[in-house]
């Protein structure tokens, strides 16, 4: 077994996407944003309406997360993740727009496993409990967009070493599925 530490930095590119397997721990260095329901909201809506997007999506990673009030000093506090399935009806839409991975928890729909083999993308699950860690590995974040909905609002975060799992891979291979499967033998 290897112990040489894979840290990936976005922009993703498609080849740097297909070396990523389902259950691989990967950890992320550099930009990524956050983004929730109502933010995953209006970014659709701005594209039917042909709005300029906050960030350009092209090989980025989107956070599921609402961080908390950062303490005095401190970029931002704890910094866990949302429950990825919220995202669903907008995620595809997204990663059509160039979007490559998802940072969340829980299971995916059929339609985004679909996008993810179709559009070369990756979802990660953000570890569980830990948003406290996580929130340490954020060295600086800023609100880009839509400040008005306080924590869902969209930031840039840059971040070192932030830890992941592959959850699903762009061939669909899905980790939560092989761990049920492997407990169920």
């Amino acid at each position: 077994m290897s112990t040489d530490k894979r840290i990936i930095t976005p922009p993703l590119t498609d080849d740097v996407i297909k070396t990523l397997h389902a259950g691989d721990m990967v950890y992320i260095s550099g930009t990524i944003y956050t983004a929730r329901d109502a933010a995953h909201l209006r970014l659709v809506e701005m594209l039917k309406e042909g709005k300029p997007m906050p960030f350009d999506f092209k090989g980025q990673i989107v956070y599921y997360a609402g961080p908390a009030p950062a303490k005095p000093g401190e970029p931002i506090g704890s910094v866990g993740p949302t429950t990825a399935g919220r995202m669903d009806a907008y995620s595809p839409t997204l990663m059509k727009q160039g979007l490559k991975a998802m940072i969340g928890k829980g299971l995916r729909s059929q339609e985004v496993i679909d996008t993810l083999k179709s559009e070369t993308g990756v979802y990660f699950a953000a570890i569980g409990g830990a948003a406290a860690l996580m929130g340490q590995r954020v060295k600086k974040a800023e609100v880009i967009a839509f400040d008005d909905l306080g924590p869902e609002a969209i930031r840039r975060l840059e971040v070192e070493e932030l830890p992941v799992i592959v959850a699903i891979d762009c061939q669909g291979n899905n980790a939560y599925e092989k761990g049920r499967s492997q407990f169920a033998e």
